[in-house]
């Protein structure tokens, strides 16, 4: 009777032109890491974030996954790699990513659904992001029904203008009673025979073509990056879209993304406020909301961060000896603190 490897052998070397290696299961894939630039949580990450893969950092707002992300690419620039932010609500402050430590130089910043004309002030720009697209602020405690409102001194402002505007000489003019009579236009005779065809064609109305959304955009940018390749690292930011705006992208991208990534091995890392690529992301990392820190009563000095490594598709195991005790549990959290100018080096 032949063996169980014999008979695996033969059913592969059967199947080898459809499945192959059929019954071999798939080796683990221990993947190269970059750092991240902060200490502790390279030290739980073994190394940083994974190359060739989509990582997650999900968060609420100040939650510290941004600053992650800046010290990420701050990394990759220092070491001569050219990275990609693709910023879906036009939040990236270029000030601060140079405070991180980015070179922007070697930044490529796509700013999704922006009209940005040179020496244009902000609030004349064309434009700007809907309220529904954005997670409500928390209602704020005070006068005028449940948010602080302007002072009752500024609200007579404009006041005198408005009466002055509505006692005008002309409001009170006497007006005729009798009906106005109102000219028809002359209907233009039109021939056939008597335009040319391209002013008969030049006055057909032009197609209106709908503009893209800013999530359609930022899709098919980071499609096109990751086709053109030489990008080390390509950031995602949709942290400040609402969940359930940011769930409709279908699967199928994030597969595409995974594989691309796998191709190029380029490391995308993805800003959001809830879980998208579900199993095609290789890391997940939950931040929850930082603690303000004050080193006295009123001087706000810097922001108390912390993280949980959610899921993780691939560790490398330290041996292959199976100890008969119970293993100790694995440490999956991580904490640091970041500090304000003013206060100095901590």
């Amino acid at each position: 009777m032949p063996s169980a490897s014999l008979l695996r052998a033969q059913i592969e070397t059967a199947l080898a032109d459809r499945i192959p290696s059929a019954l071999t299961p798939a080796p683990r894939i221990i993947r190269p890491v970059a750092a991240t630039g902060v200490r502790e949580l390279d030290a739980l990450l073994e190394g940083g974030l994974p190359l060739g893969a989509i990582t997650e950092m999900v968060g609420p707002e100040s939650s510290g996954r941004t600053s992650v992300a800046l010290s990420f690419v701050a990394q990759m620039t220092k070491t001569g790699k050219v990275c990609a932010w693709v910023d879906v609500s036009n939040a990236l402050h270029p000030e601060s990513a140079a405070a991180s430590g980015v070179d922007l130089s070697r930044l490529l910043w796509v700013r999704c659904g922006v009209l940005d004309i040179p020496q244009v002030q902000p609030s004349q720009r064309a434009f700007s992001l809907p309220e529904k697209y954005l997670i409500p602020p928390p209602t704020k405690k005070g006068l005028h029904g449940g948010g602080f409102g302007p002072h009752p001194r500024n609200e007579v402002k404009g006041l005198s203008e408005a009466v002055s505007d509505l006692l005008r000489p002309e409001m009170f003019a006497p007006r005729c009673a009798e009906p106005q009579r109102k000219e028809r236009p002359e209907k233009e005779a039109f021939e056939p025979n008597s335009q040319k065809p391209s002013a008969r064609l030049s006055r057909r109305p032009a197609p209106s073509a709908k503009p893209l959304s800013r999530m359609d955009q930022a899709i098919r940018v980071t499609d096109l990056l990751l086709q053109g390749g030489g990008f080390s690292a390509i950031v995602l930011d949709m942290g400040s879209i609402a969940p359930e705006y940011a769930s409709r992208v279908p699967m199928a991208t994030w597969f595409r993304y995974r594989a691309a990534a796998e191709k190029t091995q380029a490391s995308i890392v993805l800003l959001t406020q809830h879980s998208c690529a579900k199993s095609s992301g290789e890391l997940l990392l939950r931040f929850p909301p930082g603690q303000a820190c004050y080193d006295e009563a009123t001087v706000f000095t810097g922001i108390e961060h912390s993280l949980e490594v959610a899921r993780r598709r691939f560790t490398q195991a330290p041996t292959n000896v199976l100890s008969l005790r119970k293993p100790p549990q694995s440490v999956n959290t991580a904490g640091w603190r970041s500090r304000t100018t003013w206060a100095g080096a901590g």
